[in-house]
């Protein structure tokens, strides 16, 4: 195996590196931007359909596969704190095809999960021209990450603080209102391990921005320390303000009543009497998906550049801008695929077919860990066996259409590796 990848310092200014400028409320900021985002919004309600009363198990399920992956991940950053994540890790520990799959699948199935956070900005501020309020997100956001990573981390922090804020909102009129009841809180004979299974690989989409630490090993500082405290922090606190907003729910809708709503949280204060809040938590919703889309192309282009780096993407996709020292090329590209699919397809099928990809990407990270040594901080063996086997079953525990099309684009994405492995053989 080899060893760690380059980390150079930002003072040297090369042209092909990237600036250090994160620190660590900066890297805890960007996971949880990724996290709190338009997923709270939206996928408790397929989640519900799903488990039934068995919902929150389904969250706790969730949470167990990604700390899990979230442990493992700040390992492997440590260890090799450069640019794309679990691209670089399945690479360096499992070999060249592993890294690419791993790569392959967050690609695509993070530009579906873009296109899936435009086009809910589209629908929560214009439903009706949802579609081209869709590309004019992707192209400003694209514009913010061009201009720089470390506006890009400001950015979030304004996002992060008012969703948060709305969310609160939310809790409070849930909690103390004469509608919530306790009672419905209680499992009853609805819930399934299939049902519980489906809806935790649902509600793993609203865990998975956690990689967007590690995809940015390049450009925080100390990334031997910052990593490994950020990615477990974000998550924790993801955490909790999912199962309280989770719980305020299910007290006021009850599981029948979330799995049937179009605008959970909306519906929430309207029972709960709060009716003058559903404006804002609309809108509070269109700013939590912004947030998200945010992340996702930020975290999206910083693998497309490691790929490019070693040519499984085209290389003219690593350049680095020489006065904002960000991927410009990536970040332009990336934008300009999700803005097209924005543009042509609906958001049915992208949470699904994103989520496979995701679980799939950290089943590699997962494995990658297992390699590590001790000295090299390697996980406990039961955080990467857990870990392993929980993003394998949640990823075919999903509905069997978003499986069979994720299984179709992984082949096609390996097929094209070894055409293009062949190919470079037979020239040498």
């Amino acid at each position: 195996m080899s060893g760690p990848v380059g980390t150079p310092p930002a003072a040297t200014g090369a042209p092909d590196e990237l600036s250090r400028r994160l620190g660590l409320p900066d890297a805890v900021l960007i996971g949880l931007g990724s996290m709190i985002g338009a997923g709270i919004f939206a996928a408790l309600a397929p989640a519900a359909r799903a488990a039934g009363s068995g919902l929150l198990a389904g969250l706790g399920l969730a949470a167990v596969v990604a700390y899990c992956n979230a442990w493992s991940s700040a390992r492997l950053a440590a260890r090799y704190p450069a640019s794309g994540g679990t691209y670089v890790y399945g690479r360096e520990r499992l070999g060249a095809f592993w890294g690419y799959l791993a790569g392959w699948a967050f690609v695509v199935g993070k530009t579906a999960s873009c296109a899936a956070m435009a086009l809910t900005v589209g629908s929560y501020v214009w439903p009706g021209q949802a579609r081209a309020v869709a590309v004019v997100a992707v192209a400003a956001l694209t514009a913010v990450n061009y201009a720089g990573v470390h506006r890009s981390a400001w950015l979030t922090r304004v996002i992060v603080a008012v969703v948060l804020a709305v969310l609160a909102a939310v809790v409070v009129a849930a909690l103390t209102s004469t509608a919530a009841d306790t009672g419905r809180l209680d499992v009853g004979d609805d819930a399934t391990a299939g049902g519980v299974a489906q809806a935790a690989g649902l509600l793993f989409f609203a865990f998975a921005g956690y990689a967007r630490i590690a995809t940015l090993g390049e450009e925080v500082r100390d990334p031997a320390r910052t990593i490994p405290r950020a990615i477990p922090l974000a998550l924790a606190l993801a955490l909790g303000v999912y199962a309280v907003v989770a719980v305020g729910a299910l007290t006021v809708l009850g599981p029948g009543g979330l799995a049937s709503a179009a605008a959970p949280l909306a519906e929430v204060v309207e029972v709960a009497g709060a009716g003058w809040l559903a404006p804002v938590v609309r809108a509070g919703a269109a700013v939590a998906a912004l947030g998200a889309l945010l992340a996702l192309i930020l975290g999206v282009s910083r693998t497309t550049l490691a790929m490019a780096r070693d040519r499984h993407l085209p290389a003219a996709l690593a350049a680095i801008h020489p006065r904002s020292r960000v991927p410009h090329r990536a970040e332009l590209a990336v934008g300009a695929v999700v803005a097209l699919i924005a543009a042509t397809v609906q958001v049915r099928g992208a949470i699904g077919f994103s989520s496979f990809g995701v679980l799939v990407y950290y089943a590699v990270a997962n494995a990658a860990a297992w390699t590590l040594t001790p000295s090299e901080g390697r996980p406990a063996r039961v955080v990467s066996v857990t870990g392993l086997a929980g993003c394998l079953g949640l990823a075919f525990a999903l509905p069997m259409s978003s499986v069979v099309v994720g299984c179709a684009v992984l082949a096609l994405g390996a097929l094209a590796y070894g055409v293009r492995r062949t190919v470079t053989t037979r020239r040498a």
